[in-house]
């Protein structure tokens, strides 16, 4: 219900909604038979508006359904009413909803059919310049089709932007992970190759002096050897911690990716024992996840996305579950083709399910 209103209180929808209103209040004009019709069409209109402005993605027959009822009430009311002159204005409504929904190729056509039809009720009603009046409410549903259509275009091209910026914050994390794994292993082979080397040679030069038989009662020499066997073992033990990887961070980059994204809201758990140091398996782990991510908020209207990444004996098992509803029987399309491929370049595998309330539910499995 929260998703319902907050939808409704979308600028564009205030504004129509507004708009109807103002419809609302010519209404008082009519005799009182006419303005209970009147209003009851008025109404049928608004409440065809509020199902397609808010209604939920799931209801795609309920709203394909209320679009194309919209017209054909914006017209009864035109021709119960064809002098009052603000009917039309629900067809430049309508006109500004099917430009947000349908493509401009599909609504121009249908849009100019109903003008036709607008304009055969209003010589029906011996108006004076019917024709006039079409083409200026023509002009009307021209301007509101092609503000709702740029908005939208660059409403799409917003998020499409922010996207891409996410890839390339996520992507950006882990090859700055992946480099500080390189510069750590980098310094450790310093120490162990140059230090080391060293420490072991001045080691070993100590112990012959040590076996001079006038510096082997000496403490300086035998303080010297102490310390150099200490320092030995301190650089062991720190070029060991460097090779150590702790792994990428994934954690981090996953975020980034979903950031951008207003659902669904990611949900996220990766077990301590988890360790991915190859930038490959970061990477196709990261992509299956972005696809995922894609697929819920496009096609499941979830709005939650549960992701959960564990150790399970040798392999990296990754899990990812929805709360959305996928419509019609789960179909394997590019994005699904892409996650299978890209489990096969890492020699893993993927299996597709739904969950018991509809949702798609993702397991991959990747060699530790």
């Amino acid at each position: 219900m929260q998703e319902f209103f907050r939808e409704l209180r979308q600028p564009m929808n205030l504004a129509g909604l507004f708009t109807l209103a103002a419809v609302g209040l010519s209404l008082r004009f009519l005799p009182l038979p006419q303005l209970i019709v009147a209003a009851a069409l008025l109404a049928a209109f608004s409440a065809l508006f509020v199902v397609i402005s808010a209604g939920s993605e799931r209801w795609r027959r309920t709203r394909l359904v209320s679009l194309l009822l919209m017209p054909a009430v914006a017209l009864t009311l035109t021709w119960y009413t064809p002098r009052l002159g603000t009917a039309q204005v629900l067809l430049v409504v309508w006109t500004a909803v099917a430009f947000s929904v349908w493509p401009p190729k599909l609504a121009a056509p249908l849009v100019l059919l109903a003008d036709v039809v607008f304009y055969l009720l209003l010589r029906q009603a011996d108006l004076n310049s019917p024709l006039t009046m079409v083409l200026i409410n023509l002009g009307f549903q021209a301007l509101a089709g092609l503000c709702v259509y740029y908005a939208r275009n660059a409403e799409l091209a917003r998020d499409q932007l922010a996207l891409v910026n996410a890839d390339l914050l996520a992507t950006r994390a882990l090859l700055a992970d992946s480099a500080r794994d390189s510069e750590r292993l980098r310094v450790a082979r310093e120490l162990h190759d140059v230090a080391g080397h060293k420490l072991t040679a001045m080691k070993l030069n100590l112990r012959a002096l040590a076996a001079e038989p006038d510096l082997a009662e000496r403490e300086e020499v035998r303080t010297a050897q102490q310390l150099a066997s200490e320092l030995l073992d301190d650089i062991r033990n720190v070029v060991q911690a460097l090779r150590d990887s702790r792994g990428l961070d994934l954690h981090t980059a996953l975020r980034a990716l979903a950031a951008p994204l207003p659902k669904p809201v990611l949900k996220l758990h990766i077990d301590e024992q988890v360790k991915i140091a190859d930038p490959v398996q970061a990477e196709t782990i990261l992509r299956l996840v972005q696809e995922a991510l894609t697929n819920s908020a496009r096609h499941a209207d979830a709005g939650t996305l549960s992701v959960d990444i564990r150790r399970e004996g040798n392999d990296v098992l990754l899990r990812i579950e929805d709360d959305g509803r996928l419509q019609g029987r789960l179909r394997e399309g590019n994005g699904i083709a892409g996650m299978r491929e890209r489990i096969d370049a890492v020699r893993g595998s993927l299996r597709l399910d739904t969950t018991p309330q509809g949702g798609l539910r993702i397991e991959a499995r990747l060699p530790a």
